[in-house]
């Protein structure tokens, strides 16, 4: 499913990125999500409403990383594809009774259609820029109750993103960045007892990055 979205989503921008003034970001930094509220409707074990704390663990494998495709129209609005490897584990003890396991360890990715803002020649070399986009999430959900267990990669939703930064230019064609960057996506997943887990987690994370202008 990842592939054929990917190949299917290439389709569609190549037309609009193929007439230049891309870049192309890659970032990865500190990500965390506050609790969350989990409905679970499972015919095994029965129905269950629990809140959930989450932790980001952003340096633990698989790492938290973004990539990121803009086209800029004009100095200053641009628009492109914001994928996000972001992820969430239970914090310590704090995983509902009956489950073994209960995360998107392997991500909670976003794909993001965005819109960006950019200042230029305000604060001399450094660009600050805001942006925005709707998209979806795909998230690898990973649930074990002890009757069945839920490993694998579903399209559960619509996600947004929201972020503000600057960059700054290394040479012609590089430049870094640093940014905040928000998530929130609406999450409901298949579970393999028949069943089905619902919730909406909201991501926070700083980020730090490297860009290439082509």
């Amino acid at each position: 499913m990842k592939r054929s979205l990917a190949i299917f989503t290439s389709l569609m921008i190549a037309p609009a990125f193929a007439t230049a003034d891309v870049e192309l970001s890659f970032y990865g930094g500190v990500q965390s999500a506050p609790a969350s509220e989990i409905s679970i409707r499972d015919p095994e074990i029965g129905d269950d409403d629990f809140s959930q704390d989450w932790e980001g663990r952003s340096f633990e494998a698989p790492p938290y990383y973004g990539i990121r495709a803009t086209q800029w129209q004009s100095p200053t609005f641009g628009f492109g594809l914001d994928f996000a490897h972001n992820k969430v584990y239970p914090a310590d003890d704090s995983l509902a009774a009956g489950y073994e396991v209960l995360d998107f360890t392997d991500g909670l990715s976003t794909l993001t259609i965005n819109a960006y803002r950019r200042w230029t020649g305000v604060a001399g070399d450094v660009t600050p820029y805001i942006g925005g986009g709707l998209g979806i999430a795909l998230p690898h959900v990973e649930v074990t109750n002890g009757t069945s267990e839920t490993f694998g990669y579903q399209l559960t939703g619509p996600a947004a993103t929201w972020l503000a930064g600057a960059t700054v230019p290394i040479n012609d064609q590089w430049s870094v960045f640093g940014e905040y960057k928000g998530t929130f996506s609406s999450n409901t997943a298949d579970l393999e007892s028949g069943g089905t887990l619902e919730t909406d987690i909201v991501t926070n994370a700083l980020n730090f990055g490297v860009s290439f202008n082509f």
